[in-house]
């Protein structure tokens, strides 16, 4: 997570730099507040990824002397297939059409569509036929 967390903070570092000389030259407001935003975000993640590398041991990645082979091995539970991430987009892209013309009757069905949706995917091997059995 060191790794990470450099990245993101040098990139907030890069964000600072660039809306001080921004706003030092344009004297723009918008442009100057996306930049201390946008290094506000990439900081906060950056600090996460810090504060979590501290309390985990050092990975593969972290380390400076580690092999290839270390880092081999099941990396995590992905699924094979399923729908339901094209189903949050047309429930996310709905909510969107809905908000950009201000159709309330859209955006509740839209919200309505991302919140079965996203329960759908979160509940996907807890219930049916993917249910894992005790």
């Amino acid at each position: 997570m060191k790794v990470e967390a450099l990245i993101f903070n040098l990139i907030a570092v890069f964000c600072v730099v660039a809306a001080a000389v921004y706003g030092f030259w344009s004297r723009e407001p918008i442009g100057t507040t996306a930049l201390v935003l946008s290094a506000g975000l990439t900081g906060l993640i950056g600090g996460f990824f810090w504060f979590v590398s501290r309390r985990i041991d050092a990975r593969p990645e972290d380390r400076k002397d580690a092999e290839i082979a270390e880092g081999a091995g099941e990396l995590g539970f992905f699924s094979p297939a399923s729908y339901w991430p094209f189903a949050i987009a047309v429930g996310a892209a709905l909510t969107g059409l809905g908000l950009a013309f201000w159709y309330f009757w859209l955006i509740a069905i839209g919200t309505v569509a991302l919140l079965v949706t996203v329960g759908g995917l979160l509940f996907e091997y807890y219930v049916g036929q993917n249910a894992q059995s005790s």
